[in-house]
């Protein structure tokens, strides 16, 4: 099993829990929870193989099916012993974030597609996944919240995969300064209040 694949593994299940958590606050039951598990997990790594013409991950390899149903499980029994859910799912969501944006500039890195494309493969499979989970549970998406830092987290991530192969690091360095670059940045916005400043429309003139 490649690096790349253990990344991809590790990004579904977190994204997974992230998405059974987000049901069990709307308190949704097993099919439900099953449901948001797999459009939160499995979200983000569909996307970027589509647009790299790729089969999907569930599709070449239907364990990560399983993989998504075993997180939703697993929360549906357990997710009452948590203090606070809210806050597990932004910590789980900032450590899937850093996973999932490895696994995506990497494997684009892998196939030669060029840096603009790396950056955006990046994004796509960190963000594409928590975005899906937080329309369809109708709530604010974390990657819209007013001037806190997520698709910058995954954007500053991915040019961290091109640097660091620019460089002639090895894949598995670069992918652990990915990881390392977006997750420190999430941290920092939900632990210390880093923002980007927003846009303030002026008033009409007179």
């Amino acid at each position: 099993m490649t690096p790349l694949v253990l990344l991809d593994y590790a990004a579904v299940l977190v994204f997974a829990l992230t998405g059974a958590l987000v049901a069990s606050r709307a308190q949704l039951d097993i099919v439900g929870f099953a449901f948001l598990a797999g459009v939160t997990g499995l979200g983000g790594g569909t996307l970027r193989d589509v647009l790299l013409d790729r089969p999907p991950i569930w599709v070449a390899d239907q364990t990560y099916l399983g993989v998504v149903t075993g997180a939703a499980v697993l929360v549906f029994f357990t997710a009452h012993l948590l203090e606070s859910r809210m806050k597990a799912i932004l910590w789980l969501d900032a450590l899937a974030l850093g996973v999932a944006v490895a696994a995506g500039a990497g494997l684009a890195q892998r196939l030669g597609q060029p840096p603009a494309v790396v950056l955006v493969m990046g994004i796509a499979t960190g963000c594409a996944g928590g975005l899906a989970r937080d329309v369809v549970a109708n709530e604010v998406p974390l990657v819209l919240k007013q001037g806190e830092l997520y698709v910058t987290c995954a954007l500053a991530g991915s040019l961290a995969t091109v640097l660091a192969v620019g460089v002639g690091a090895p894949p598995a360095l670069a992918a652990a300064l990915t990881a390392l670059v977006t997750i420190g940045l999430r941290a920092g916005s939900l632990a210390l209040g880093w923002r980007l400043p927003v846009y303030k429309p002026r008033p009409p003139r007179v």
